[in-house]
């Protein structure tokens, strides 16, 4: 595990950490238990106040998630496979944790949502409401109930798709990356291949010009030979001559 490699992720970490402590925060000041709290006078600050967290959270929310692929994209280009296999672990408990935050902070803003069209929370209703109204003023809070009901449903159809679209530019974002890292990955390989084969054209190369030594020590050794012979041949004449003279 080397300093450079883990100096990076680990900023990347303590960021992250520090981007859903922030999170938390703001959703706890969303916390029907606070609000509710609150006097009316002061109903209209604290509907702002609480519309200015939510907007911070799901900025806060955003810097997460891009920070999340910065870490999977560290945590991918590890060669060593051990470390590259830790490092997946703490994305993958981080992904966790940034999904769980994405859910509190979708009830959150579904309360505030709920509180500024003045509507009672999922569970229940209040007790004006249940223990009915008197003649059609009572109708009349039912349809305009209904009515909040309705834009309600429709706004969360519409944040589920924006969800969906949202998650699917995600993955997209991670397939791209991972696409990317096949395609260095394949020209490392191409690379190490033409290395490969230049060093087998070098050898070839080799090989033939000792092949051409070798032959060309071969000729000279029959040439040496004939050589050798004809010396022979012609001092074994000489004699043959010297030895007819003395005899003769």
């Amino acid at each position: 595990m080397t300093p450079s490699t883990m100096i990076p992720f680990e900023r990347y970490d303590e960021e992250f950490l520090s981007l859903t402590e922030q999170v938390t925060s703001k959703l706890r000041a969303l916390d029907p238990a606070r609000t509710s709290s609150s006097s009316s006078s002061s109903s209209s600050s604290s509907s702002s106040s609480a519309d200015a967290d939510v907007r911070m959270a799901h900025a806060l929310l955003l810097q997460a998630d891009d920070l999340l692929k910065q870490m999977g994209l560290e945590a991918r280009g590890v060669e060593d496979a051990s470390v590259k296999r830790d490092l997946l672990g703490k994305v993958r408990v981080c992904k966790a944790r940034l999904a769980n935050l994405r859910d509190d902070y979708e009830a959150a803003k579904s309360q505030v949502e709920r509180d500024n069209l003045g509507l009672p929370p999922p569970n229940g209703g209040s007790s004006s409401s249940s223990s009915g109204g008197i003649g059609m003023g009572g109708g009349g809070g039912g349809g305009g109930g209904r009515g909040k009901e309705r834009l309600l449903s429709n706004s969360d159809a519409l944040r589920n798709q924006a969800d969906t679209l949202e998650n699917a530019r995600s993955i997209m974002a991670e397939t791209e990356s991972v696409a990317l890292e096949i395609t260095e990955e394949l020209g490392r390989h191409r690379e190490t291949i033409t290395s490969a084969h230049g060093r087998v054209r070098q050898v070839s190369g080799m090989t033939n010009r000792a092949r051409r030594i070798v032959q060309s020590m071969g000729r000279r050794e029959v040439q040496q030979k004939l050589i050798l012979y004809g010396v022979a041949g012609a001092v074994l004449m000489v004699l043959l001559m010297l030895i007819y003279g003395m005899f003769s």
